[in-house]
């Protein structure tokens, strides 16, 4: 890997096998990725994925950031009304209980929280939690509803009423139930 790269015929550049594949192949890969990522998610769901991260118990809550936890809750605000003053409470109390040091994810964190009875005295913390857990999967069924309803309702079926509709789409949607 640290011979000269060669482009044709023994004609040879300045730099190595290994830097060409690293900076050039590597930079090349990840800038797609890049815009794969930008193509398929919003701006809103990424700072929504971003916020939730904040909520993360690794390395001792060392991504704790209360104005993302605020921004996220700003997204649902009649649900978290005091959310700001109990944030800095929560913080305390888990930072310096023993407990939640070795913990891995946020299922983990609000498993633990309702263990030692935290889920009360930090109410709309572990409100967030929830949220943090069931947005991702409740997104993802969304997503797959909507994209067999596509598959269902084409131009030949337009003029299909709602009720053989979410017929099609139970089928078509709960496909490993009927599988037995």
């Amino acid at each position: 890997m640290d011979e000269l790269y060669i482009i044709s015929r023994n004609r040879k550049i300045n730099f190595t096998n290994r830097h060409y594949f690293k900076v050039d192949i590597f930079t090349t890969v990840m800038d797609r990725q890049i815009q794969e990522f930008d193509d398929r998610f919003s701006e809103i769901s990424t700072e929504l994925l971003s916020n939730m991260s904040a909520l993360t118990p690794r390395d001792s809550f060392s991504l704790f950031d209360k104005q993302k936890l605020i921004n996220l809750s700003k997204m649902y605000p009649f649900d978290f009304t005091r959310l700001e003053t109990e944030l800095d409470i929560y913080y305390d109390i888990i930072r310096h209980d023993v407990k939640f040091t070795s913990l891995n994810g946020i299922a983990d964190l609000s498993r633990l929280m309702v263990e030692t009875g935290k889920h009360i005295s930090c109410r709309y913390v572990y409100q967030l939690l929830k949220l943090a857990l069931v947005l991702p999967v409740a997104t993802a069924t969304v997503g797959r509803c909507f994209s067999a309803m596509k598959l269902v309702k084409s131009e030949l079926r337009n003029r299909m009423g709602d009720g053989f509709l979410n017929d099609c789409l139970i089928g078509v949607i709960e496909k490993e139930v009927l599988l037995i």
